[in-house]
């Protein structure tokens, strides 16, 4: 039983050592991180619409 406690000791030192961000520093990842998502999901639906239609096309000739 002395394993799992060790193991919770030791879990809670690090997460003391831990450096969390401030409120506005969540923030502005968090968008930054949205605002990425949003741009790579455009980027690979507007291939993925060409890389169609051109398949489409090759394929209906």
């Amino acid at each position: 039983m002395s394993r799992p406690l060790e193991f919770l000791r030791s879990v809670k030192l690090e997460l003391a050592q831990v450096k969390w961000p401030s409120h506005k520093e969540a923030m502005k990842m968090t968008v930054l991180v949205i605002v990425t998502t949003i741009i790579v999901a455009l980027y690979s639906g507007g291939l993925d619409y060409i890389f169609t239609a051109a398949l489409q096309t090759a394929l209906n000739r």
